[in-house]
């Protein structure tokens, strides 16, 4: 193992007593230099319900690592909330978010030499910014999610954050009374923790039980519950067995434990984010994984869980459905899951789901049985065709129709289209095209929850089709089609595209198409000239120059 903490203080004799002095002024004594110094990365933030729960859960962890034998020491990391950013500048910062987690993880672990390490987070890139880290580092380390919201209620109907979006269309379109639309804002978030669909922060959550990086059973649980602060003291003490047994991210995730996860995440009917953020932790991990893998786990894995957002169910249903362990023993007995990869407690994923049933139980509705599933094949398409030639991800759940040919409504930001939407400027068939959103575009790639949402309040979730180079909410759905690469910003194909010009998304076909000759499109590839850089300072100026294209997880190393 490198160096440590512990390594460095106690063979260092005379040399290192100024470090035990400092490590002394926090509270160490004389027996604990000879213990492993774990590090806890605390997501704890006031500024979102979906990490204000973290601070509990942290307390038992500590806890339990003391108890268990090992030194804990707790550092701060930084969230950026979606559903509060959406819409707005502050939203571009939400997946660079994402690098800043796995630095900042990897700068506090690394430059103090620990042992191991414990990543407590909740909103959406806490997941994916942690997972990076620790596959990086390799040294050994689990990942503790805060836990999903409760559902809201309104006249007897479950809600999400994502309701209150959709009221927004619906108010705009006439189709909501005032009475409903201020019941649902008011009622849409109860509790803490993050938002109830298979959204993204589900979808990573309960991903990491697949790929062996978190407690089995752990990651549907309701934020405020026992339940979920058990969990996080469970898995400190899988933690120090890990560390005593030199287990290591690199050692769980491999090839087949990531294959593992994107097969839950589709039999689950997860978000399009999780395709960028498992581009992200094979790179980070140093594992080959393209874009089209994805495509070729989705033809062999039906989609079994009725979820929002295409879906009825939230994420607590799932948990007391008997959620992700139920999932995966289903996919095991069906040769869709590599049984015999490790996960972070020693065991194999197939002896840590040996007592699971091989079917659903009677009775509930959110985990079909193997016979009848929502969808025979997953939900996560990868399309490609002239409008781009890198790929690009398709949410296909939920629809009547997977083919739509219309002209295009071309906007250059999300917020341009959005006074479109709100405007009821798009009309059935159109096909609408945001740009200059991507990776380095945007910079960021912003998530385009209002207008998505704002089309469905409308009702025209299912005859608009819409394409971007940014990327979409988790709890999106529709004839949406995100993360077109290369960007328009790269002078991608979608940079060329006009209002009007025929546009044809097909997701049975996997294809999409701009209906205009090569000769036309050569002449505009001519004529286009990249747009000068939205920020010129700061972070997101250092991410535009650091980025990578999002076919390859929009990664910055």
């Amino acid at each position: 193992m490198a160096e440590n903490w512990r390594s460095h203080l106690i063979t260092g004799g005379i040399a290192r007593s100024p470090n035990r002095a400092m490590l002394r002024a926090v509270g160490f004594k004389d027996g604990d230099f000879d213990k492993p110094i774990v590090g806890v990365a605390n997501g704890h933030s006031t500024m979102n319900p979906c990490n204000a729960g973290i601070q509990p859960l942290v307390d038992r962890a500590l806890a339990a690592l003391e108890a268990a034998g090992a030194k804990p020491q707790v550092f701060g990391v930084p969230t950026v909330t979606d559903g509060i950013g959406m819409g707005t500048e502050g939203m571009k910062y939400s997946l660079v978010s994402r690098e800043v987690i796995a630095d900042a993880i990897e700068t506090s672990v690394n430059g103090q030499m620990m042992d191991g390490v414990l990543v407590c987070g909740g909103c959406d890139k806490n997941m994916p910014g942690g997972m990076i880290a620790m596959a990086r580092m390799n040294i050994p380390g689990i990942y503790v999610y805060a836990g999903t919201i409760k559902p809201g209620k309104w006249k007897g109907q479950d809600l999400t954050i994502v309701s209150a979006f959709e009221a927004v269309g619906a108010f705009a379109a006439g189709n909501m009374s005032k009475e409903d639309y201020d019941g649902i804002e008011r009622n849409a978030c109860p509790s803490v923790g993050a938002c109830g669909g298979m959204y993204t922060a589900n979808t990573m959550s309960s991903s990491f039980e697949a790929l062996g990086m978190s407690v089995l059973g752990s990651s549907q649980m309701a934020s405020p519950d026992p339940e979920k602060a058990d969990s996080a003291a469970a898995s400190a003490q899988v933690l120090v067995n890990a560390i005593r047994n030199a287990i290591r991210p690199r050692d769980i995730i491999t090839r087949k434990s990531i294959e593992n996860a994107v097969a839950l995440i589709m039999a689950t009917g997860g978000s399009t984010n999780a395709v960028l953020h498992y581009l992200a932790i094979a790179h980070a991990a140093g594992v080959k994984w393209s874009i089209d893998d994805f495509e070729r786990v989705r033809r062999k894995v039906p989609v079994l869980c009725d979820l929002k957002p295409s879906g009825r169910f939230v994420a607590t249903d799932f948990h007391h459905a008997g959620g992700v362990p139920q999932v995966l023993k289903m996919l095991l007995e069906h040769d869709l899951l590599h049984g015999e990869c490790l996960t972070i407690t020693g065991k194999t994923i197939a002896q840590a789901l040996a007592s699971v049933p091989a079917e659903p139980r009677a009775g509930q509705e959110v985990i079909r049985p193997w016979d009848r599933p929502m969808y025979a094949q997953g939900h996560l398409a990868i399309l490609k065709g002239n409008l781009a030639p890198e790929g690009c991800v398709a949410k296909i759940t939920g629809l009547k129709s997977l083919h739509i040919t219309g002209p295009a409504r071309v906007f250059d930001s999300e917020k341009a289209c959005m006074s479109a939407i709100m405007g009821r400027k798009i009309k059935p068939g159109d096909v609408i095209v945001i740009r200059y959103e991507g990776p380095k575009g945007g910079p960021g790639m912003q998530e385009m929850l209002a207008p998505t949402s704002a089309l469905i309040g409308q009702g025209l979730g299912e005859s608009v089709g819409l394409i971007t180079d940014g990327r979409f909410s988790g709890g999106t759905w529709g004839m949406v089609v995100g993360h077109v690469a290369p960007e328009a910003y790269e002078g991608g194909p979608i940079a060329l595209v006009k209002n009007g010009d025929s546009v044809t998304i097909d997701a049975s076909k996997r294809l999409i198409q701009l209906n205009v000759s090569e000769r036309e499109l050569s002449a505009r590839r001519k004529a286009w000239q990249q747009p000068k850089p939205r920020y010129t300072r700061g972070l997101l100026a250092k991410y535009m120059r650091l980025v990578s294209t999002a076919s390859k997880g929009a990664v910055t190393d």
